[in-house]
């Protein structure tokens, strides 16, 4: 696996594809890295600190929000059907036979 590129690369390489100067596969080429590379980090840079970015995309903070969220939701739900079944279970054992 290549050693990864430091943040300053990564920003100078961003900034040259948003240029337009070159084809994003010659950029990719002349800087050494992949194409498929260069284009995750248009993405992540997409995603992350621009202010005007989609609202269908999400941070990286707020994607690991999400996941921790999600994660608590599913503990949660668990929780319940463990209790559910726990007073049903109780509620059996504590009715009261019909006095004849």
């Amino acid at each position: 696996m290549p050693a990864a590129k430091p943040p300053e690369f990564r920003r100078r390489a961003v900034e040259l594809a948003r240029r337009r100067e070159k084809p994003i596969g010659q950029l990719a080429a002349d800087l050494g890295i992949a194409e498929s590379c260069l284009r995750r980090w248009l993405k992540a840079d997409d995603t992350s600190a621009s202010p005007a970015r989609p609202t269908q995309a999400l941070t990286s903070d707020e994607r690991a929000e999400l996941v921790r969220l999600r994660r608590e939701n599913r503990v949660q739900a668990m929780e319940i059907e463990i209790l559910k079944r726990a007073s049903a279970y109780f509620a059996r054992e504590n009715v009261l036979p019909n006095p004849k």
